[in-house]
């Protein structure tokens, strides 16, 4: 049997915070009902498929890629990072890959990429589910530490109360550096 796995990511959008992965082997022996791209779902039902993934998968990993290797690297390469680690760290390990979008990880087997695999491919669907669930499971953690910026509720995406906190409480060290808005907050610190 040929094992492919699926691979997505989560979080490039953000302001703050890592971008995770998952890579994810579906086992064709134990299905899982309700698999979709994970930005069509609702947190509970992500919730809830998140589990029976990593209980019915033949494999599954989730890995990220750091604020410091967002901003070195860029989130391209950040992201493309996270999905290698994820498919690095699956037992058994895959005789190949289909990544949803339009880049693939650099990886020891043959990779595909497909555009709206999230929607079209259950392992991607299913990777896509883990790394969202992971990332935001993430926030809420940073949220504790950082609540002035309102983490739990737009996961560090930049919308106008994100901004808005950005500008009152200044960068912090969750913030991704390389992100015009960050960018454009630290000048005005420095300014002052």
């Amino acid at each position: 049997m040929t094992l492919l796995a699926g691979v997505d990511e989560a979080g490039r959008g953000p302001l703050a915070g890592p971008v995770y992965a998952a890579a994810v082997i579906l086992d064709p022996a134990r299905p899982i009902e309700g698999l979709a791209d994970s930005k069509t779902l609702s947190a509970k039902r992500r919730e809830g498929l998140a589990a029976l993934i990593k209980e019915r998968a033949l494999a599954w990993a989730v890995a990220e890629g750091s604020v410091a290797e967002i901003d070195a690297l860029n989130i391209l390469r950040a992201s493309l990072l996270a999905m290698a680690r994820a498919v690095a760290a699956l037992q058994p390990q895959p005789d190949g890959i289909e990544v949803d979008g339009l880049h693939c990880p650099a990886v020891a087997m043959p990779a595909c990429a497909i555009v709206r695999g999230d929607a079209r491919v259950a392992a991607i669907a299913a990777a896509s589910i883990l790394a969202k669930t992971a990332r935001d499971a993430e926030m809420l953690r940073l949220h504790e530490r950082y609540p002035q910026y309102g983490l739990d509720r737009h996961k560090g995406y930049p919308t106008a109360a994100h901004l808005a906190a950005l500008e009152r409480h200044g960068v912090a060290v969750i913030h991704r550096r390389s992100f015009a808005p960050v960018r454009r907050q630290l000048s005005r610190e420095e300014k002052i």
